[in-house]
């Protein structure tokens, strides 16, 4: 397959996202993610990806009330997946047609319950209505990504987005694609250093280090992902600034956004020589 190479804007600069655009494409990625945004900010997204003839990979989804879904009155609930329905509003219009998404907030969660599933499914079942498919990645709560997948194993628009680094750091380095693989719809490719503890999960062990800096076994991501029907898009999730208390990120600080990504480049055409 001729894979393609997409990158997540953001990354931690001070650098308006138009711009950062223009300068992924010009370190020789094929695309790009965004985060959702107004409406009119994603339509001038748009306009340059059109300008610059690149991919407009997904939109990526706010997370931070995902766990109202799951524990909040109907009227609460009802708040947060108006502001989901809205993302697969702008999805629809701006001709992305892939909406990503976490299912949980909060390490200390380990009970979905039917009442979240069934609202999830129904987030699912309106983004099918609109053409939009929807994407959950593997973060902390497993146990609600396998119950909204489980709810939703008969909707074609719904499936997985494999995180690389939040299986080392969140998912005990369990093997997530053997578990959702054959529902791959994207990933979030990026390096990690482990659990700092291995018995605690933590937010500051989420690093989204550049590939090949952290201990990832790509060559064994490769092939994994090679036993399912991997996506097109080879999409990086990268952060370039260090964690409280951490400092894993300190050889990126002399970097502007254009060395960066220059070198996030050279380290995803290395990956993609192992598939």
């Amino acid at each position: 397959m001729d894979y393609k190479l997409c990158l997540g804007t953001g990354m931690g600069f001070d650098v308006p996202t138009e711009e950062q655009i223009r300068l992924i494409k010009k370190a020789g990625f094929d695309g790009f993610f965004t985060d959702a945004e107004s409406l009119e900010n994603l339509m001038k997204y748009v306009a340059i990806a059109e300008e610059e003839n690149l991919i407009y990979q997904s939109v990526h989804a706010p997370f931070g009330k995902m766990h109202v879904i799951w524990e909040g009155t109907e009227e609460e609930a009802e708040k947060v997946l108006v502001e989901l329905k809205a993302c697969v509003d702008s999805c629809e219009k701006i001709g992305v047609d892939l909406l990503i998404c976490h299912v949980i907030i909060g390490m200390e969660r380990h009970t979905p319950n039917e009442i979240g599933a069934e609202r999830f499914r129904s987030l699912c079942e309106y983004a099918k209505e609109k053409g939009i498919r929807i994407a959950f990645e593997n973060t902390e709560g497993e146990e609600y990504l396998a119950a909204v997948l489980d709810r939703c194993k008969d909707l074609d628009n719904v499936g997985f987005c494999f995180d690389a680094g939040h299986e080392m750091c969140y998912n005990f380095s369990r093997d997530m694609l053997s578990l959702y693989g054959d529902r791959l719809f994207a990933t979030h490719l990026n390096d990690n250093l482990g659990m700092k503890d291995e018995k605690i999960k933590t937010w500051y062990d989420d690093l989204h280090l550049l590939p090949f800096d952290g201990i990832a076994d790509w060559e064994n991501i490769a092939e994994r992902l090679k036993k399912y029907n991997c996506p097109e898009c080879l999409t990086f999730e990268l952060v370039s600034k260090n964690k409280p208390e951490r400092n894993a990120h300190d050889k990126y600080a002399c970097m502007s956004f254009s060395d960066y990504v220059a070198e996030a480049y050279t380290r995803a055409e290395k990956f993609k020589n192992f598939l």
